[in-house]
């Protein structure tokens, strides 16, 4: 049960963060739920992120990173370039209508390339976590990106799952790599219902992350790393069971199937987290540069952690026997 005052504390929000609330906590109509979500791009966080766009499409003048940047002159990865902002605008839910009257994604063709080998925009890179957003933003811009979507197929390594360091040899998967994969598969399944192909490496990448139940090392059962428990808001690339849990919860509702039971374990690390009123604390914020602050600091309730922590809790409660 979530008290009145704990949904009224996540209610009073910005938009980005309202209408989920409204939808998946509140149980609203349809209609209240997508207004508060159409005033993403005129309020708040959505509508300061579209003002920063640049006249090119762009934003920050670059790809995955700002024009400009200094690796070893920055405390931690900048987060302000093209894809993390598109991200961040698709994840807040803006209408994708706004940036197509921007003709975003054709400007994004002309004039974005990847920092890696200057790889034309919408046709991937050779990293697995920048390929999963490019699938999901293409998919969501109107953008075919059925060439990305088979590079999954075809990249797939034979645990299972994917690794960003299989170009310097990696035969292994990572929790990371793998995850972001899942989430640009599923979004490309939900927008064009995929493949065959697709649809297996999608059941594949699952399985993977299923059968070490979601933060275990397969050889010795133990955790694979202290970041499986670790929460942050924004996500960003970063692997967390709650991260996860997000993922399965959205394929779950997708397939329209019960939860995994190999979620178990995973899904009472959430619970533990929670605090007795209800909220999940910040644990840090990833370093780099970033446009603004859209959550709390570390060590304090996060309402996005506890918007997250609280629909999985309430779809697994739900929905397992």
């Amino acid at each position: 049960m979530v008290s009145e005052a704990l949904t009224a504390w996540l209610h009073e929000s910005d938009p980005a963060l309202r209408w989920q609330v409204e939808r998946d906590l509140l149980g609203e109509e349809p209609g209240v739920w997508r207004a508060t979500r159409a005033r993403v791009a005129t309020e708040g966080f959505g509508a300061r992120l579209l003002a920063l766009q640049d006249p090119d499409g762009r934003w920050a003048g670059g790809a995955y990173f700002p024009a400009g940047h200094d690796e070893a002159a920055e405390d931690g990865q900048p987060w302000t370039a093209t894809t993390w902002t598109l991200n961040s605008l698709r994840e807040w839910g803006l209408d994708p209508a706004v940036l197509r009257e921007r003709r975003t994604a054709e400007l994004l063709a002309q004039n974005c390339r990847w920092e890696y080998d200057d790889l034309p925009y919408w046709g991937g890179e050779v990293d697995c976590c920048i390929n999963g957003w490019t699938l999901a933003n293409g998919v969501w811009l109107g953008v075919d990106v059925t060439a990305v979507a088979d590079w999954f197929v075809e990249h797939r390594l034979p645990d299972g799952g994917w690794n960003c360091e299989w170009v310097e040899g990696s035969t292994r998967s990572s929790f990371h790599s793998t995850l972001n994969a899942l989430k640009g598969l599923l979004a490309h399944e939900v927008a064009t219902g995929g493949t065959d192909a697709t649809r297996a490496a999608r059941r594949s990448g699952e399985e993977y992350l299923l059968r070490r139940g979601l933060f275990r090392k397969l050889s010795t059962g133990e955790p694979v790393a202290p970041w499986v428990d670790h929460f942050a808001y924004p996500f960003r690339w970063f692997y967390s069971v709650l991260n996860a849990a997000e993922y399965f919860r959205e394929a779950s509702l997708r397939d329209d199937v019960p939860p995994d039971p190999r979620l178990a374990e995973a899904m009472e690390i959430v619970r533990a987290a929670r605090r007795p009123d209800g909220t999940w604390l910040q644990d840090r914020r990833h370093p780099g540069r970033v446009w603004f602050e859209v959550d709390a600091a570390a060590g304090e309730p996060s309402k996005w952690l506890t918007l997250s922590g609280t629909r999985v809790l309430g779809w697994w409660d739900s929905r397992t026997p």
